[in-house]
């Protein structure tokens, strides 16, 4: 196997893992996801089209019994392909909803929607009409431009697909030319710029094939030359795939990481959450559950959960206020402060970084003693005081919970007890003093 060969399979999978990670888009029904269905069917139509010039698909096809089928099975999904992006194109820039004059490239994908149907069932006929009538398929081939090149019945056939390919890959590249040049987003600018790229590339592949082939007719190359010539351009092919894979899937890692974001606050959130959910167990949509189990339900989207998350803590909290004493917060704070000079090696004075750990631990301290007040059954009152609120929107909101969650899981039941007690909290009915060396243990 060469290295050629084996690029082809590389970049045949690398389009089949993006069509498969793109595939769940395509099961929506939207306006926004019939966009994705178009993308989709691209990337689809592409990794066929890959796999037919993989060496073992591509002699397998072209020693059956319709010869050299796997050039024109590459050809029938490519054309369905470039009908999906050219859709895509359209879909993206043709609609232009203010008033006043129409941009110049919302003019040309209309035009592109007026012609691109047309022009692919018009090349899918006229391409099946040429090679069963006037292509030489009297021996199979491996390298059908280098096996063909000289034969004016291939170079026809073949100049019908170059002709709609190339003009495709210049309508794409024009089109996201322009969108890379007034993208705001750096991942998208990057994607696009990297898909433009490739579209170059993919006019520079046919133009350079179509005018081989013709002038292979006039003068026919050597046998040696014709192979180095298909090769060097499968080449670029594989450059230009491997461009456009990695170009469409970049803008979708923001989404990626902003998904692996809220699975970790998830994940860092539950403890807190559960024990709040368990203490008010009507207060959720839904049972608490174990993590595994809420990292599951997969009927609602990980943004709406934690949203829903973070409303819960909230309004466990604000119940909890009519459970703790008002004097909770001061112990809590001073609690949290002792915890901090204690962290920094005995400082006399909290500076402002330590201040970024004292307020999560003071909130996981008035949490986690509340929580013990409410567990022993006092009797509802007056809201007591609470911290203030420490963020401006939402996302600040759950990162401030998610450190408070954080030092929450550091609390000890016997840490809370005592903050609860020093506050001035009366001991719940049936609890004994501490004696000897219990005391002892207690007090050090």
């Amino acid at each position: 196997m060469t290295p050629l060969d084996l690029a082809g399979y590389l970049i045949a999978g690398l389009m089949t893992a993006v069509a498969l990670w793109r595939m769940p888009a395509a099961l929506r029904g939207d306006e926004e996801d019939r966009r994705r269905r178009a993308l989709w069917g691209c990337y689809a139509g592409f990794a066929a089209a890959l796999w037919t010039k993989t060496r073992v698909v591509r002699i397998g096809l072209n020693d059956s019994s319709v010869t050299d089928l796997s050039v024109l099975i590459k050809h029938y999904t490519a054309t369905i392909a470039i009908l999906a992006i050219l859709s895509y194109i359209v879909a993206i820039y043709g609609h232009y909803a203010d008033a006043g004059d129409i941009p110049r490239h919302v003019r040309f994908a209309r035009l592109i929607q007026q012609v691109a149907t047309k022009a692919s069932v018009a090349t899918l006929v006229l391409l099946t009409v040429l090679f069963f009538t006037v292509v030489d398929r009297s021996v199979p081939s491996d390298r059908f431009v280098a096996d063909h090149a000289g034969q004016w019945g291939a170079t026809l056939y073949m100049s019908v697909f170059y002709l709609y390919l190339g003009t495709a890959s210049a309508v794409c590249a024009y089109q996201w030319a322009l969108a890379t040049a007034s993208a705001r987003l750096r991942l998208l600018r990057i994607g696009l710029g990297m898909m433009t790229f490739a579209m170059f590339i993919g006019v520079g592949y046919t133009v350079s094939r179509t005018l081989f082939l013709w002038v292979s007719v006039i003068d026919e190359p050597g046998e040696a030359f014709a192979l180095r010539f298909d090769e060097i351009t499968e080449a670029s092919q594989v450059v230009l795939f491997a461009f456009f894979a990695v170009g469409a899937s970049v803008p979708a890692l923001g989404n990626v990481r902003r998904r692996a974001k809220l699975w970790r606050a998830q994940v860092r959130l539950h403890a807190l959450w559960y024990e709040l959910m368990t203490a008010f167990p009507d207060q959720p949509f839904d049972p608490p559950a174990s993590l595994v189990r809420e990292l599951t339900r997969f009927g609602t989207p990980a943004d709406l959960r934690i949203d829903r998350w973070a409303a819960d803590i909230a309004d466990a909290v604000e119940k909890l206020r009519h459970y703790a004493p008002d004097t909770l917060l001061a112990a809590a704070e001073a609690a949290a402060e002792a915890a901090t000079r204690a962290a920094t090696e005995g400082a006399s004075e909290t500076g402002p970084a330590d201040r970024e750990r004292t307020g999560p631990l003071t909130d996981a301290y008035w949490i986690k003693a509340a929580l013990a007040a409410h567990g022993d059954g006092t009797a509802p009152g007056d809201a007591a005081a609470v911290g203030t609120q420490h963020a401006t929107d939402q996302d600040g909101e759950v990162a401030w919970l998610v450190r408070v969650a954080a030092a929450y899981r550091t609390v000890t039941a016997e840490r809370a007890r005592q903050i609860l007690e020093s506050s001035g909290a009366a001991k719940p009915s049936g609890t004994a003093e501490p004696s000897g060396a219990a005391a002892k243990e207690q007090t050090a």
